[in-house]
C-alpha cells in the first residue's frame, strides 16, 4: 500500500503540474484508485479468511492487522512524499515535514484502513452467503433422499 500511494502521489504531481486547472479531478481519481485498492485487497483477506475459517468465531482479527498496514503505509509514504517533493519533484503536494507526518499519516491511515476492512467485511459475508447456501442444499438433498425412501402407508 506504500508503494501504491506513493506511486498514486508521483502521477498526481505530474498531473498537477500539467493539468493545473483540472487538478481536482487527478486528486479524485487518485483517491479512487487507492480506495479501490485498498477495498480489493481486504476483500481477498476477508475471503481468504473465512475459507479458512468456517466458523465465524475463529476468524482471525484483520481489524489489528489493517490498522497496522495503514498506519505503516501512511508513515512511509509520507515520508518518501515528503522527501521527494522537498528535494526533487514540485507538485506532488507536501506540507511542512510535521504536518505531513501528523495530519497526512492521519488521513493516509484512515484512507487505507477503513476501505480494507469495508473489503474484510464484504468478502466475509460473500464467503458466509455461499456457506449457507451450500449447507442449505445439502440439507434439501439429505431431506429429500429421507422421503424418498420412507415407507409410505
Amino acid at each position: 500500500m506504500s508503494v501504491l500511494h506513493i506511486v498514486t502521489r508521483i502521477i498526481l504531481g505530474f498531473f498537477v503540474i500539467a493539468a493545473p486547472l483540472s487538478s481536482n479531478i487527478g486528486k479524485t481519481i487518485a483517491l479512487v484508485v487507492v480506495v479501490l485498492v485498498a477495498i480489493i485487497w481486504g476483500g481477498f483477506d476477508g475471503i481468504k479468511d473465512a475459507r479458512a475459517n468456517p466458523d465465524p468465531d475463529d476468524y482471525e482479527d484483520l481489524t489489528i492487522r489493517w490498522l497496522k498496514v495503514g498506519l505503516f503505509a501512511a508513515v512511509i509514504s509520507c515520508f518518501v512524499c515528503w522527501v521527494l517533493g522537498t528535494l526533487w519533484l514540485n507538485g506532488i503536494g507536501q506540507a511542512a515535514f510535521w504536518i505531513d507526518m501528523t495530519a497526512g499519516v492521519s488521513f493516509v491511515t484512515l484512507i487505507v484502513y477503513v476501505p480494507a476492512f469495508f473489503g474484510v467485511s464484504m468478502g466475509r459475508f460473500f464467503v458466509r452467503r455461499d456457506q449457507r447456501k451450500a449447507e442449505l442444499a445439502a440439507e434439501e438433498a439429505a431431506e429429500a433422499k429421507t422421503t424418498e425412501f420412507a415407507p409410505t402407508a
